[in-house]
């Protein structure tokens, strides 16, 4: 599937909306198979977005655990994860388009699926399937979970791997992740991880050339240091992100923890200083 694709976006906020669905179907060309939502049937779906059914909070929006019934047009009663982006915060209206593009031309076992999207108004809202176990994240992290037995570790590990290894190496041209952290990998029931919010996403080098430039975007921490000092992009940045998420894994600490002796703040750095003094 060929991704190429270009967004641009010098729009009054009124035609927005138009240029979202119309770039959806152009760049799509047939095959973008997520659905279309109005504002007022994901207000439905969500109980009016009651802070009950919140699953989950961050820079860009909320998450609310939603229900899909035949008033949507589907098959039968589907249990929904719906993102309203924030209007005021990171992710705008070229992240969300990227977003709904990418996840709607690319499909592994190891990806979340997109099931549509909101586009009223200022409304930025997108609906993916709900996943029963939130973000590794969650279970490395937060306090009162039973901890991850060894095996479901490296199970998730490999899983995530395998998502990359398609973006990288199946996704013509290549996609680079440029998010890779604990709280972007979702866990189903059992607990097999599939990769989210592609917002962030850039495609990859293609031909002769070696790298993307690009303005430096991640998650401090989890971002390989020779795209942060250089800002040329390469696959090998989703690597480093992911040893990181690694590292994470078989430690149980979180990359930065500030609330640790000042030489153990950083994973990296106090893993680094571990095998020099081994």
């Amino acid at each position: 599937m060929n991704l190429a694709f270009t967004c641009s976006f010098h729009f009054s906020d009124s035609s927005r909306k138009r240029y979202i669905t119309e770039e959806i179907k152009k760049v799509g060309k047939g095959h973008i198979s997520a659905k279309i939502f109005a504002f007022r049937e994901l207000t439905v779906a969500t109980q009016n977005f009651n802070l009950e059914n919140m699953i989950g909070e961050g820079g860009f929006g909320r998450v609310y655990k939603g229900q899909l019934e035949e008033m949507f047009h589907v098959p039968f009663v589907q249990v929904v994860a719906v993102k309203q982006l924030d209007r005021n915060g990171f992710q705008g209206n070229r992240e969300f388009l990227v977003e709904v593009l990418m996840l709607s031309l690319l499909h592994h076992s190891n990806l979340v699926n997109l099931i549509g999207y909101c586009a009223d108004g200022d409304q930025r809202i997108l609906v993916y399937e709900y996943l029963a176990n939130g973000s590794l994240e969650d279970h490395l992290l937060a306090e009162g979970k039973a901890p991850l037995d060894w095996n479901t570790r490296m199970k998730i590990a490999a899983g995530a791997a395998k998502g990359l290894e398609y973006l990288h190496e199946t996704a013509d041209p290549p996609v680079i992740y440029r998010d890779f952290k604990a709280s972007n990998i979702l866990l189903d029931a059992e607990f097999n991880p599939k990769l989210s919010d592609f917002g962030l996403a850039k495609l990859g080098p293609t031909g002769d050339k070696t790298h993307v430039s690009t303005r430096v975007m991640g998650t401090y921490g989890y971002c390989a240091p020779e795209y942060a000092l250089t800002g040329q992009l390469t696959s090998k940045s989703d690597v480093y992100s992911f040893g990181v998420v690694f590292l994470e894994i078989i430690t149980g600490r979180r990359v930065i923890d500030n609330s640790r002796p000042t030489e153990e703040q950083n994973l990296v750095t106090w893993v680094c200083i571990g095998f020099q003094n081994f």
